[in-house]
């Protein structure tokens, strides 16, 4: 017989049907199982008890699920540009037993310009970086490369050869086992409205199925970042969902499509790839949206396909899939990392925008090295990591940029 008054899940029959929670003690609670709860825990989890809380039934549900899956180190702003060329080395070879299958496939970008955006694209090569990894080609190449564009909507293209095709399920499910093998346990299906409390040095999430608790809490709820953080009475940092809609169609018969590269205008307002045999198109779009399990709007849809017919001579007939996702970016639009300035044990890992995927190697080992006191990793410093241009600090009124965060030990 069920308790008529609670959940339903007790005993009516028994004298005490309201046990004690359970109570799972850890060091360190990582709220959000996505690609950057799951990267920190892979990188931490060898050094401290870590418990990886999702509120989906499965990891990776929401932003990391539906990504576009690409890594191209010309993408981004500086602060996340490094963060990219810091991933490239585990990327390309990670530790063994990671995958089973290669993380990346080789994919170029042609960035493709009218004459009126000729300006705009010559401007993107100012920066070295950028330089460094493209070229700029003209229209014969660039209908060489992809025959469906329109000879009069291309006056030329920046060809970026630094990209790759990302295996975005092998890279969560490797970051998911490496955490498991070092002791790292997952409690999914927690819900979207746990509560959350700080007393007494300890931060404690009370779920459906017990009590959560550590002296430190990491939001690594990606959309849901700033209302978990507003629940657990910290200050948010302004993260913005944007909503983009991705779309599958079938590829032009009688043209070898999956050779060709992905192809984005030079002021992102569409961009398509070869995708398993079709073609992935997006609209580019951000549209703002409240944290929820997004879906496409239909003019998204009818502006993806206005923009794609009219840059090539292909027309859609049919639309094999859609969905959308969101990217969520603070007012600076790079990631935020580190301990929170106003509550002792919470730190920030949020804000990825749509760079999560291609920047989790980086952005985990930071994670990581700053829960355990020992500050920006040198290999990361290396390629221009700068944890000024990262820290939550930043938002805090009055705090300098470059404040150093306080820092609650871990075993090292």
């Amino acid at each position: 017989m069920a308790c008529p008054s609670c959940c339903g899940r007790c005993d009516a029959r028994a004298p005490d049907h309201h046990p004690d929670p359970v109570t799972t003690t850890a060091d360190v609670l990582i709220l959000g199982a996505g690609m950057a709860g799951a990267s920190l825990a892979a990188h931490l989890a060898p050094h401290a008890r870590v418990l990886l809380v999702e509120a989906e039934d499965r990891p990776g549900r929401h932003a990391t699920g539906r990504s576009a899956a690409t890594f191209f180190e010309t993408y981004g702003n500086p602060a996340v540009r490094a963060l990219t060329r810091a991933s490239r080395r585990f990327m390309l070879g990670p530790p063994e037993g990671f995958a089973s299958v290669p993380l990346m496939t080789p994919r170029e970008a042609m960035f493709i310009a009218t004459e009126a955006q000729l300006s705009r694209r010559d401007k993107m090569r100012d920066d070295p970086a950028i330089a460094a990894v493209t070229r700029l080609i003209d229209t014969d190449e660039v209908i060489a490369r992809v025959p469906i564009l329109r000879r009069d909507r291309v006056a030329g293209a920046m060809l970026d050869h630094s990209g790759f095709d990302l295996d975005v399920d092998a890279l969560l499910q490797g970051f998911l086992r490496r955490a498991r093998a070092a002791g790292a346990r997952l409690v999914a299906d927690v819900g979207f409205e746990a509560r959350i409390e700080h007393a007494g040095g300890v931060w404690r999430v009370d779920t459906r199925d017990g009590v959560l608790q550590a002296p430190v809490l990491v939001n690594a709820a990606g959309a849901w970042a700033d209302p978990v953080a507003q629940r657990a009475g910290v200050a948010p940092i302004g993260l913005q969902p944007l909503r983009r809609t991705v779309l599958i169609v079938p590829a032009p018969a009688g043209h070898d499509s999956g050779r060709w590269p992905m192809v984005i205008d030079i002021d992102e307002q569409f961009y398509f790839k070869p995708d398993a045999g079709h073609l992935l198109l997006s609209p580019a779009n951000e549209d703002p949206s409240p944290p929820c399990d997004v879906v496409p709007d239909e003019m998204d849809i009818a502006i993806a396909v206005d923009r794609f017919e009219t840059a090539t001579t292909h027309p859609i007939r049919r639309i094999l899939h859609q969905w959308s996702g969101l990217r969520s970016f603070v007012a600076d639009r790079t990631p935020v990392v580190g301990f929170a300035p106003d509550a002792p044990g919470f730190f920030w890992l949020a804000g990825q925008g749509g760079y999560g995927i291609q920047t989790a190697p980086a952005l985990g080992a930071l994670a990581a090295s700053l829960l355990r006191g020992q500050g920006l990793p040198a290999d990361l410093a290396a390629h221009g990591v700068s944890l000024a241009a990262l820290s939550p600090a930043r938002f805090a009124a009055g705090q300098p940029v470059a404040a150093a965060a306080p820092i609650h030990p871990l075993p090292v």
